[in-house]
């Protein structure tokens, strides 16, 4: 690997929408040490576990080093050309709807920028949206219907001002843990400040919560509305504000008070318990400075943008906007879903904030690109667009840095849908995910630390990615990739971009069109339209709107004037009504499955699933079902249990657990073809939308679960990749120097073992076998080949491996094989390094073992002291919910 720098670089994180500064080092190894950016507003040094483990992501295992066409690489020119070629043969045909684009929150703006521009611009249709649909888009349309825009009102800094928090639809601890640590520091400083804590499961934010309200799946509506409907009884709203800067009022309440004038009726609705929704209610009328946070559990629902609205009718009723310390929050799940939005990357916006169905703005972009042929009408929404794939509608589509047959709906729909389409193009870092599986063109696009561009994190503050390592193989810039195909298709003169900084400056401008004063749209970035080659190099994080190069730190809030972008300049109200999920449990389907993010993982797996650390806090798929379910299917913890849904099955862990309510379960989002053997969630979730936002349903889907018996159980590593496609059940993880493969089948241990041996390579050095009760009911097989005083392979089979503690296989690869290993391997009594048991604490890598080692010898009662003693807890702070579990385990 080349080694371009040595000195720290200040960049941004790959991962979730907060947008977390980081700061990056070119190491021996040729790999990155990292650390947090302790002058970044958005998280003043602090790094979560994955941000943490940023460096290890950066080898070239796995990477798409060359294009290739049909299987068989080519050169870039040969690649850009087919594609030209092919996409203008398409336009002739069959006209500019048969193309399709779909992006992804992980491109950078300018990457974004570029591919709309093509689409929208110069191809002439709306069909370009992004796997952004599946994550904000019903915030999008709330925000439209309720401010006239698509505008996040808040700061961060709002966090630690307010002093009463609302988090619902969102596991913040997990999935935005840097946010979740300020709140965290804020709560400490200021124990008054209040937290409630709106989900169906006990997750790891209840840690930090004064009160958890976990009602049914869906029924936020009904809850804030029952919110809207309090405030006005009890004479909690703004009735200045109201009529001063607002419309619709009355219909939002009419609407309010149909669904709460029955009050044990919305309290079954609501299944909760009554002390708590009053205090809920109470607490949020009595207190001034409240912030809303929600996320994809608000966003992620067939009635979804109904959702966003509900709370924004709260927030706009009590005159809670614009101020510092309240206001509606909506945290994005992606690095740049913001800038995604902004740029137009979704099929029903145009560019820069400004939309179809408005003449004068069509005019000024097609003036301002240079051309006759601007889309007029909007393009197909996400799950429409593979809908359209599928009937043969899009004949082209082109995938840029994302995995839609892991994360739309109904996968194999999807599957059959690409397999369908003549003409299948993926730009990806990566060569082997669900999605290039199925493509006919494969592009080598740069990631993370190769890349360039700006992002925009989820209070409108625009950062930069910087490049630190060279780029692996023929690797190029996703915005490039797109410029090459359009200058061969015959657009080159609006495509004749020498770099990055030349597309964010094009895009700076086009903000201002109609808007120089900022009063037309709320996005406006006046300030950076003369940014020469060396202010954008060193350009600094900027919040828009930016009417002036930041060059010290600043902390804005939108309508502080009041103002709103809505024809009449005042806020909207939205009258919205409580609707069930469009899915019903029933007698065949009687469960309810929801779905999402575990703490160290990240989407698909394809960056987080290169990191052994990140791999090992939760090393399997799984479901959480609560007890009384479980004992109904006669399941116990660690079972194994097809799911099935009207759309497909999985096969999963069984997570016994009270965090989940009887006749709900939980399942995350990331695992899928490339790392298990048939665990993506997306199977089983059919694909209902939102009517406004076209968001997908991904948080309530009825489904049934039986447990699924095996003969044989094994744990086997080794430092190569191994096909085990052959056996039922598979679960991949990345360890340090190699793979740990979990596997099941209904074959017998002794076939099992015999089906593994098969598997290693011949090869010479020393080999370990045991066995035990070979001939009775409980055989046990272990298995070592030592190279070098190095373990090669290794592998346990049993009939059941549950509750036998193998942990410690994590690390058998990255230390030498001496004989106190050799005797673990065949005793398996755990000695010396790879006693510390299962990972804990993911920035540390302190382990179980190590934990309740430190708490016995030293007496310890809390986090604060275990993180005193072990350093456990003291990065990111995502375990600390996990070390109070270790403690109440102790001392109970």
């Amino acid at each position: 690997m080349t080694i371009e720098k040595s000195l720290w670089t200040k960049t941004t994180c790959a991962y979730c929408g907060v947008g977390c500064g980081v700061e990056a080092k070119v190491n021996a190894k040729g790999l990155l040490d990292i650390r947090g950016d302790k002058r970044h507003p958005a998280n003043y040094g602090r790094l979560c576990s994955k941000g943490l483990a940023l460096g290890e992501t950066v080898s070239h295992e796995g990477r798409l080093l060359h294009p290739s066409v049909d299987g068989v690489d080519s050169s870039w020119d040969n690649a850009l050309t087919h594609l030209a070629t092919q996409f203008s043969q398409i336009i002739k045909d069959h006209g500019p709807d048969a193309i399709a684009f779909y992006a992804s929150g992980q491109l950078l703006t300018e990457d974004y920028y570029v591919a709309n521009k093509l689409m929208k611009g110069f191809i002439g249709s709306g069909n370009i949206d992004t796997n952004s649909r599946l994550c904000m888009s019903s915030t999008v349309a709330g925000h439209k219907r309720a401010f006239g825009s698509d505008t996040v009102p808040v700061c961060y800094q709002d966090l630690e001002k307010a002093e009463m928090v609302v988090i619902t639809g969102s596991n913040l601890a997990w999935c935005h843990p840097v946010l979740f640590q300020r709140l965290k520091a804020a709560k400490e400083q200021r124990p008054a400040l209040f937290i409630v804590v709106i989900d169906p499961r006990k997750t790891a934010t209840c840690a930090i919560a004064d009160l958890h309200l976990a009602i049914q799946p869906g029924a936020d509506v009904a809850l804030f509305n029952g919110l809207l409907a309090y405030l006005s009884n009890h004479k909690k709203i703004d009735s200045d504000y109201i009529e001063k800067y607002s419309q619709g009022f009355q219909a939002a309440l009419d609407s309010a008070f149909n669904d709460s004038a029955d009050w044990d009726a919305l309290l079954t609705r609501l299944a909760v318990n009554e002390q708590d929704l009053n205090t809920f209610y109470a607490k949020f009328g009595a207190t001034e400075k409240v912030v809303t946070i929600y996320s994809q559990g608000v966003n992620q629902s067939s009635q979804g943008t109904d959702k966003v609205n509900s709370i924004l009718n709260c927030h706009l009723a009590t005159g809670r906007i614009g101020k510092e310390g309240m206001g509606p929050f909506s945290v994005t799940g992606q690095p740049n879903a913001m800038g995604g939005r902004e740029v137009g990357g979704l099929a029903n916006t145009l560019a820069a904030h400004m939309d179809f169905g408005n003449p004068d703005e069509q005019r000024l972009i097609s003036d301002f690109w240079g051309t006759d042929n601007l889309a007029t009408s909007p393009g197909l929404k996400a799950v429409d667009l593979f809908d359209a794939i599928d009937n043969g509608t899009i004949k082209a589509v082109w995938i840029m840095a994302t995995n839609p047959v892991v994360s739309l709906p109904n996968s194999n729909k999807t599957i059959a849908a690409l397999k369908k389409c003549p003409l299948v193009i993926v730009s990806d870092c990566i060569k082997d995910t669900a999605t290039t599986r199925l493509a006919n063109v494969l592009l080598p696009a740069q990631g993370w630390s190769e890349k360039s561009g700006t992002v925009t994190n989820s209070e409108r503050r625009i950062s930069r990615q910087r490049r630190i390592l060279a780029s692996p193989g023929e690797a190029k810039a996703d915005w490039w990739i797109v410029s090459e195909v359009a200058k061969r298709m015959g657009f080159s003169a609006a495509f004749n971009y020498l770099h990055e900084g030349e597309v964010f400056v094009e895009y700076a401008k086009m903000t201002t069109l109609g808007n120089e004063d900022g009063l037309s749209r709320d996005l406006n970035l006046i300030g950076l339209t003369q940014l020469d080659a060396q202010g954008y190099s060193q350009l600094n994080p900027q919040q828009w709107p930016v009417t002036a190069v930041q060059q010290t730190l600043t902390h804005q809030r939108m309508f502080a004037d009041n103002l709103f972008f809505t024809t009449s300049k005042k806020a909207q109200f939205i009258a919205v009504s409580h609707q069930k999920p469009q899915q019903a449990c029933d007698q065949h389907y009687p469960l309810e499955l929801n779905s999402g993010r575990v703490r160290d993982h990240w989407h698909t797996m394809t960056r987080t699933g290169l990191s052994s650390r990140l791999g090992a806090h939760i090393a399997e798929p799984f479901v959480s079902i609560h007890p009384d379910d479980a004992h109904k299917k006669q399941l116990l913890d660690g079972d194994l249990a097809e799911i099935a849904s009207h759309s497909g099955t999985v096969l999963v862990r069984t997570d016994i657990c009270d965090q989940v309510k009887r006749g709900q379960l939980f399942m995350p989002i990331h695992w899928n073809q490339t790392t298990a053997s048939k665990a993506s969630v997306c199977s089983l979730i059919k694909g209902d939308t939102d009517s406004h936002s076209g968001q997908p349903e991904f948080k309530s889907t009825p489904v049934k679960l039986v447990k699924w018996p095996y003969h044989s159980e094994a744990q086997f590593v080794s430092r190569h990749l191994v096909d085990v496609a052959q056996f039922a059940y598979w679960v991949k993880q990345k360890i340090t120097d190699g793979y740990l493969y979990r596997i099941a089948d209904k074959m017998s241990p002794l076939a099992l073992k015999d089906k593994l041996a098969g598997l290693i390579a011949q090869s010479e050095g020393k080999e370990i076998n045991y066995s035990s009760c070979a001939d009775g009911d409980k055989p046990l097989y272990r298995y070592a080949n030592i190279q070098a005083q190095k373990v090669v392979y290794a592998y346990i089979v049993a009939h059941n491996l549950q509750n036998h503690p193998l942990d410690w296989l994590q690390g058998l690869l990255n230390i030498s094989a001496d004989i106190t290993i050799e005797r673990s391997i065949i005793s398996g009594i755990i000695e010396g390094q790879l006693a510390q048991g299962k990972i804990i604490c993911a920035c540390k890598l302190l382990g179980i073992n190590s934990i309740n080692e430190a708490i016995q010898e030293n007496k310890l009662v809390s986090s604060a002291a275990i993180g005193k003693c072990t350093g456990a807890g003291t990065g990111c702070g995502s375990c600390l919910p996990d070390l109070d579990d270790l403690l109440a385990d102790y001392y109970r």
